[in-house]
C-alpha cells in the first residue's frame, strides 16, 4: 500500500505567506552567502569611490599637461567645479532611474548593468584626448565622467537594497555599512595608486613634465580592475525573495530561494553559483508599484516624513562632504601638503598625493569601519545624531579660529581629523543604510534612489556653488557647511530607528498589503 502524503494547505493570506518565507532568512546566522553578497556589492562601492575621488588629483595633472602656461583651475574655477561635479550630475540620473527600474523590473534584472557602464566609461575616460579640430580634452573627459556617474549612481540603490533584502535582522545594518565602508578603501587606494604611479615615473617627470600624461591615465584606468572582478558575480546573483513575494507575488518560489540561501550559507564557498529551477508558480495578490500607489503610500504623512527625512539628511550631508573632499587644496595648504613650498612639478604632485592619503587615514577610513563595528549596538539614529552634532561643532571651531588654525597646524589637524572621523562614523554611513531599510519592498529601491539623488543635488551645490569660493573665503564656506550640518541634525528626527526590526515591521508591509 503506497504511503499517502498529507495535503499541504496553501495559504492565501499575504502576510502569513510572507512570514513563512522570511522567518528563516531574518533569523539566519551570518554565513557565506551573506559574505558573498557583501563582497560583491562592496567591490562596486570600492570602484565607485575610487572613480569619484581620484579625479581631484587627476585634473591637476591634466591642467599641467594640456594647459601648461596658466593656472587653469585658479583662472577657471567654475569650469573646474563643473568637471569635478560631472560625475555627480550623472549620479543623480543613475540613482533615480536605477532606483525606479530596480522596483519595476527587479533587482536581478538591473544588477550588473551599472558596473558594465562604469567599466566602459572608465576606459573611455583614461583615453580622453583633444580633437585636432573641435572639442577639447576637458569636454571629452566631462562627457565620459557624466555617463560614468550614471553607472555609479545606479550602484547606490541596487547594492543597498540587494544587501538589505538578503541580510538577517541582527546583522543587516552591519552588512550595508560594510558595503558602504568600501568607499573609504577605494579613496585610500586612489591615493596609493597616485603615489605609486608618480614614483614609477619620477625620473621621467623630472626631465619632461608632460610625462604626467601617463600618470593621470593610469590613475583613472586602474578603476576598471576591481569592476571587472565583480561583474560576473553581479550578473549571476539571484533575485531577492522579498521582491519575488511582494512584487512578483510568487510565495512558493521565494520559500525555495530562502532555502537555497540557507544552504549556501553553510558552504564555505563565496563563488557558489545560483541554479534557477523551473517550478509551478503559486501566485498571490500583491499591490502593484504604480504611480498611483506611490502617491497613495507617500501621500500619508507617516510615510512621507520618512522619505523627506532620508532625502534631506543625505542632501545636507553631501553639501559639506563633497564640498570639502573635492576641494581639498585649501585643507592641504593648511597642513602644509599642497606643494606650494616647491616649484618642482613632481614634488608638488607627490606632496598633494601624500597629503590626501594622510587626510583619509586620519579620519575617513577609520570612521567607516567604526560604524560597521558599532551600528548594531548603538543603532542608526544615535550615530547620525552624534555625527551631525560633532561635525557642526568642529566646523564652527575651524571657521571661527581660521587664522589661528593656520598658524597652529597641529591644532587644525586634530580638529579636522575629528570632523572627518564623525562624517563617516555618522551621517555619511547612516544616510546610506537607513533608506535601504525603511521603505516597502515595491518602493524600496525607488525610495533609496530618491534619497541618494537628493544627496547628489547637495554634492553639486557643495562643489559647484560653494566650492569656487573656497579659496577666496574659506571661513564663510565652512560656516555655511556648519549651518547645513545643524539642519541635518534636526531632520534626523523624521526617520525611525531601524535597529533590530524586520524590513516588514519598518515599512508596515503586512498592514499595507493586508488592507489592499
Amino acid at each position: 500500500m503506497s504511503e499517502v502524503k498529507p495535503e499541504v494547505t496553501k495559504t492565501t493570506d499575504v502576510a502569513q505567506r510572507r512570514a513563512q518565507a522570511f522567518a528563516h532568512l531574518d533569523d539566519a546566522k551570518l554565513g557565506w552567502f551573506h559574505l558573498r553578497a557583501t563582497l560583491v556589492a562592496g567591490v562596486g562601492f570600492f570602484t565607485d569611490a575610487y572613480d569619484i575621488f581620484v579625479i581631484n588629483q587627476a585634473l591637476s595633472m591634466i591642467y599641467k599637461v594640456w594647459y601648461p602656461n596658466n593656472k587653469f583651475d585658479k583662472e577657471n574655477p567654475n569650469l573646474d567645479a563643473l568637471l569635478k561635479a560631472a560625475t555627480s550630475w550623472g549620479n543623480f540620473i543613475g540613482q533615480i532611474s536605477f532606483g525606479y527600474l530596480g522596483d519595476k523590473l527587479g533587482r536581478k534584472q538591473m544588477y550588473g548593468i551599472e558596473l558594465i557602464i562604469m567599466i566602459v566609461c572608465t576606459i573611455g575616460s583614461a583615453f580622453s584626448s583633444s580633437a585636432v579640430r573641435g572639442i577639447g580634452i576637458l569636454t571629452v573627459l566631462g562627457i565620459w565622467r557624466f555617463v560614468l556617474g550614471i553607472g555609479i549612481g545606479g550602484d547606490y540603490p541596487m547594492s543597498a537594497i540587494i544587501t538589505s533584502e538578503f541580510a538577517n535582522v541582527n546583522n543587516r545594518g552591519m552588512m550595508i555599512a560594510a558595503v558602504f565602508a568600501m568607499q573609504g578603501i577605494g579613496i585610500l587606494v586612489g591615493g596609493a595608486v597616485t603615489v605609486a604611479s608618480l614614483a614609477a615615473f619620477e625620473q621621467a617627470i623630472r626631465k619632461d613634465v608632460f610625462m604626467l600624461d601617463y600618470v593621470w591615465r593610469i590613475m583613472i584606468g586602474f578603476g576598471v580592475i576591481p569592476a571587472l572582478c565583480a561583474v560576473y558575480f553581479r550578473l549571476t546573483i539571484p533575485e531577492t525573495p522579498r521582491y519575488t513575494v511582494d512584487v512578483i507575488g510568487d510565495a512558493e518560489k521565494a520559500e525555495r530561494d530562502v532555502a537555497k540561501v540557507l544552504e549556501m550559507n553553510a558552504v564555505a564557498d563565496v563563488t557558489s553559483s545560483w541554479k534557477q529551477e523551473e517550478a509551478a508558480q503559486a501566485t498571490i495578490e500583491v499591490k502593484e508599484n504604480t504611480w498611483a500607489d506611490f502617491k497613495a503610500h507617500f501621500g500619508q504623512w507617516k510615510n512621507a516624513k520618512v522619505l523627506i527625512g532620508t532625502a534631506y539628511c543625505w542632501f545636507a550631508l553631501d553639501i559639506a562632504w563633497y564640498g570639502l573632499t573635492l576641494n581639498q587644496s585649501t585643507i592641504l595648504t593648511a597642513i602644509n601638503y599642497n606643494g606650494t613650498n616647491t616649484k618642482e612639478p613632481f614634488e608638488q604632485f607627490y606632496q598633494k598625493a601624500i597629503g590626501n592619503i594622510l587626510i583619509n587615514l586620519m579620519g575617513t577610513v577609520p570612521g567607516y569601519w567604526v560604524t560597521v563595528a558599532l551600528i548594531e549596538r548603538m543603532g542608526r539614529k544615535p550615530i547620525q545624531y552624534l555625527g551631525f552634532a560633532v561635525i557642526t561643532v568642529c566646523l564652527l571651531v575651524i571657521a571661527a579660529a581660521w587664522q589661528t588654525m593656520l598658524e597652529h597646524t597641529t591644532v587644525f589637524i586634530v580638529v579636522y581629523t575629528i570632523a572627518q572621523f564623525f562624517f563617516n562614523f555618522g551621517p555619511n554611513s547612516t544616510t546610506f543604510v537607513v533608506p535601504g531599510e525603511v521603505f516597502p519592498t515595491r518602493w524600496r529601491s525607488t525610495g533609496h534612489g530618491l534619497s541618494a539623488a537628493a544627496g547628489k543635488i547637495g554634492a553639486i551645490i557643495g562643489v559647484q556653488a560653494v566650492g569656487p569660493n573656497f579659496n577666496n573665503n574659506p571661513q564663510l564656506v565652512i560656516y555655511v557647511f556648519a549651518a547645513v550640518m545643524a539642519t541635518g541634525f534636526v531632520a534626523t528626527m523624521l526617520i525611525p530607528e531601524t535597529k533590530g526590526k524586520t524590513l516588514e515591521e519598518l515599512s508596515n508591509e503586512d498592514e499595507v498589503i493586508a488592507s489592499a
